[in-house]
């Protein structure tokens, strides 16, 4: 028995019907599962130039290889489609339990095309798929339509659900899709994807048996990196993480950091603990990437992850994993409980924004997860606004009232309802800055920060400038998560791949401002093996612990029988990686238009905190990313070699633009 089911669901919405599609074991052997095999299909399948909120996108949601195997960190799964919002290849990605659900229902993928003439539901459980009618669930956040769902299929056993709320029926380009009440993958605007095929929900009830080829390897290697991976936390301090986090910040010298630390610093507090040594290290950016800790002195206080950890009645652990980083805390008012909020929330409503107001944060943030909106997108946008209205672009005339100043509580309340709303000068934002600065003079543009139209995660490429890179040339621009130069020093890649080279323990600070210094070789590396992770249904927090600590690539030949070893399965990352690029350029993707906004290279350099001062040249860094990995140095696109040594000129016709 293999981990993979070999199988995936298709559904078409517009004629209400479904069949199973038999996956080859050649297919899984190249692609993997997870966001490789939505790849492979959805390259196949989307023809070019189709529109991402029409019947021929399609809206995949996609298990990794090793979910529900045994192994640890492997619970997550992607949704993937044509990204409304940067019309490039989209994804996002979710925890929770919605990844096994998809495997215990017999499948490694279920797939939407077409659309639906009035709102349904795909209900699927041992008797098969059922399209089912939600007119009574259109218009109700996503919580409410989860719990209904809930009591609707109550019996032995308990569905998992994904869900659209207002924000996707309305299709703002910057909503999600939500489960586990509140769990969302908020990424590419995949919600609107959903709510223009009038998919209300996805309701999970199956029960077949998931497991592995090896399940006694995988389970012992699974005790193994319990033992290296959960140490102690109690020795461990907020106030020390401030220290921390302001002495790296005053250091001309970077140095490798710890998986071991991050996996105290996440049981402990999830990830609003590398808040404050983010804050002091230049990491977390200021004012819509204008200032620092200077315009807000008082953060270290205000936003204390002791604070958060006081208010949380319990923790909560996606499937498989050992950590436990998410929480449900108390709140004040007529809702009581939410989801922690993660440290990008907390960032995108604190910092970004100059509040302090914590009691906000958990308010705004329940919001956006009833209305299934993307937080990193929606903290931008206001962020965006804050400034257009301290410039003098927009007036309280064009607010409707709104005193968009910084900091201002009330005004980030109503403007985020507005937002989620479709409605009043809300609605403006609903699309992400992009798009609203393209009706205000020009000089609005330098303050809509974005790769490609996606807002970006508040992890500053003036510190590490492989944040930017990532951002700039992965096929779903603006991603944090794609990779950047602290990711390989935390991956540990070199130790099970010899030919990388290693990371330095202690380096000048300056070393990063370079693709040179192996820095494009590493680049490639993460890129590689972040499609692989990706792949696996493995959590990235969980591959920061380190390769050395978390064995993921001897999980995925127990799990599959396979014996391949790390080097491999990173070149079949750079093949996926290579596949969705291609999915780019056959949808009229220019790569070179997807780089993040000037602002974030350091231009203009800030005067002020950890970052001042500091430029890169984002054009050198992409050029040489683009020869390391194969494509073509000055365009981006994949040369034909690569495409022939990867072997995916069988699925890649020959696309207009490409090098022959």
């Amino acid at each position: 028995m293999k981990a993979y089911t070999g199988k995936v669901l298709w559904v078409d919405l517009t004629h209400g019907t479904w069949h199973e599609e038999t996956i080859p074991d050649a297919i899984y052997q190249q692609y993997l599962a997870g966001i490789g095999l939505g790849a492979w299909l959805l390259y196949r399948e989307i023809p070019a130039g189709a529109d991402p909120l029409g019947p021929e996108n399609i809206l995949g949601f996609l298990p990794g290889l090793l979910t529900g195997s045994g192994s640890l960190f492997t619970g997550r799964w992607m949704a993937v489609a044509k990204s409304p919002l940067t019309g490039t290849w989209g994804d996002a990605n979710c925890g929770g339990t919605l990844a096994f659900a998809i495997k215990q229902c017999g499948y490694d993928g279920i797939l939407f095309k077409g659309i639906s003439n009035r709102p349904v539901y795909l209900y699927l459980d041992a008797h098969g798929p059922q399209i089912r009618d939600a007119a009574h669930l259109w218009g109700k956040d996503a919580i409410e339509t989860e719990d209904l769902l809930h009591q609707a299929h109550h019996g032995k056993k308990q569905p998992a659900i994904a869900t659209i709320g207002p924000a996707g029926e309305s299709l703002s380009l910057i909503s999600g899709i939500v489960n586990d009440r509140g769990r969302l993958a908020a990424r590419s605007g995949l919600g609107a994807v959903m709510g223009s095929k009038r998919l209300k929900a996805v309701v999970l009830a199956g029960s077949q048996r998931v497991s592995a080829h090896d399940p006694m390897k995988t389970k012992l290697l699974a005790l193994k990196c319990s033992r290296d991976v959960i140490l102690p936390a109690r020795l461990l301090h907020s106030r020390a993480l401030t220290f921390l986090g302001r002495a790296i910040g005053k250091l001309p010298v970077g140095f490798t950091q710890s998986g071991a630390l991050l996996a105290r610093v996440l049981a402990k507090w999830g990830t609003v603990g590398t808040f404050q040594v983010s804050v002091g290290m230049g990491d977390t950016p200021f004012k819509n990437w204008t200032g620092s800790e200077r315009d807000m002195p008082q953060v270290y206080d205000a936003i204390d992850p002791d604070r958060v950890r006081q208010s949380e009645k319990r923790k909560y652990h996606c499937r498989g994993c050992p950590l436990g980083c998410g929480g449900i805390v108390e709140m004040k008012g007529e809702i009581t409980e939410s989801h922690k909020p993660e440290y990008e929330t907390i960032a995108s409503l604190t910092t970004m924004l100059l509040n302090d107001d914590l009691d906000l944060v958990y308010e705004v943030n329940e919001m956006l997860n009833r209305g299934g909106m993307d937080t990193i997108s929606a903290g931008g946008a206001v962020a965006f606004a804050m400034e257009c209205y301290e410039q003098g672009w927009i007036t309280q005339e064009d607010t409707g009232g709104l005193e968009l100043t910084w900091g201002n509580a009330p005004a980030i309340r109503e403007l985020v309802r507005q937002m989620i709303a479709r409605q009043g000068f809300g609605a403006w934002l609903s699309d992400g800055v992009k798009k609203a600065a393209a009706s205000l003079r020009p000089e609005a543009s330098q303050a809509a920060i974005h790769a490609g139209g996606q807002e970006i995660a508040y992890h500053d490429p003036r510190l590490d400038p492989g944040m930017g890179l990532h951002a700039s040339v992965d096929p779903t621009p603006g991603r944090h998560t794609s990779g950047a130069y602290l990711y390989y020093e935390m991956y540990r890649l070199w130790t099970r791949i010899p030919d990388l080279p290693p990371a330095l323990q202690v380096y000048p600070r300056t070393r990063r401002y370079t693709p040179g210094n192996g820095n494009s070789q590493a680049s490639v590396a993460v890129s590689n093996f972040t499609q692989f992770y990706n792949s696996a249904g493995a959590c990235y927090f969980g591959m920061l612990i380190g390769v050395d600590r978390v064995p993921i690539f001897e999980w995925a030949n127990a799990a599959t029988g396979w014996n391949l070893t790390p080097a491999e399965y990173l070149r079949t990352g750079q093949r996926i990686q290579t596949l969705r690029q291609m999915f780019n350029i056959r949808q009229g993707i220019d790569p070179r238009a997807l780089k993040i906004s000037p602002r974030l290279t350091g231009s203009p350099p800030l005067e002020h905190g950890p970052n001042r001062g500091f430029h890169f040249d984002l054009d050198e860094f992409m050029h040489a990313y683009w020869k390391a990995i194969g494509w073509d140095e000055a365009t981006g696109i994949p040369t034909q070699e690569t495409l022939q040594a990867l072997d995916i000129l069988d699925i890649v016709q020959p696309t207009e633009g490409v090098p022959v």
